[in-house]
């Protein structure tokens, strides 16, 4: 996360709603040697529950078992800000981007919930999908259904804490900061320069 706090002024709610719209990031937790052990995965937010599954082998389970502090980190739209599109003197390059971090403790659900984390999985993300008709399970073979699902572990996170970095320009003038925007939408450097120029024209709502 970024030091600087003009950069954190969305509210909880916004940077949770944020996380949930991506639905994809990086969970990360200390390994048995002291190493950062990361997965990238899918999840759904329900209430402070993140809800996610990892396979049986990987090695973040087995530190699941007994529970551990876990951090999920989720970035959204970002892309490169050349100076010259400030129309100010003096500036230097910099990178804008929007990421959201939650913390929590994070432990392996009873196995017989699996079924019920997929579904949540599968409907949260078949819905972006309309008009097609949503996935079910049911579609499957019940063997080949259950033998998949012994290979993965449900898993959920108890959130504690929650950040988010808006870094938008919010620290230069507001013509500065909209001209940057329209740098970066002229320029679609990245397939989410259309939506990081929306954003940084359109900053969150202060806390």
């Amino acid at each position: 996360m970024h030091p600087n706090p003009i950069f954190h002024k969305a509210e909880d709610q916004q940077n949770l709603s944020f996380a949930a719209d991506l639905g994809f990031g990086m969970l990360v937790v200390n390994g048995p040697d002291g190493l950062p052990l990361l997965a990238h995965i899918p999840f759904v937010i329900e209430g402070d529950r993140v809800l996610f599954h990892l396979v049986r082998s990987n090695p973040i389970a087995r530190v699941l078992k007994s529970g551990a502090a876990a951090r999920l980190a989720v970035r959204g739209p970002h892309g490169y800000i050349s100076p010259d599109w400030y129309g100010i003197d003096d500036q230097v390059p910099t990178w804008n981007y929007v990421a959201v971090q939650l913390d929590g403790v994070a432990q392996l659900m009873p196995q017989e919930e699996i079924g019920a984390v997929l579904e949540k999985l599968s409907d949260r993300f078949e819905a972006d999908l309309a008009p097609k008709p949503i996935w079910k399970m049911a579609k499957m073979e019940p063997e080949a259904l259950t033998r998949m699902m012994r290979m993965i572990v449900p898993v959920e996170m108890r959130m504690t804490a929650i950040d988010g970095t808006w870094k938008l320009s919010q620290n230069k003038p507001e013509a500065a900061r909209l001209a940057a925007a329209d740098g970066v939408a002229t320029a679609e450097m990245e397939p989410s320069a259309a939506a990081l120029a929306a954003l940084m024209r359109d900053l969150p709502v202060p806390k």
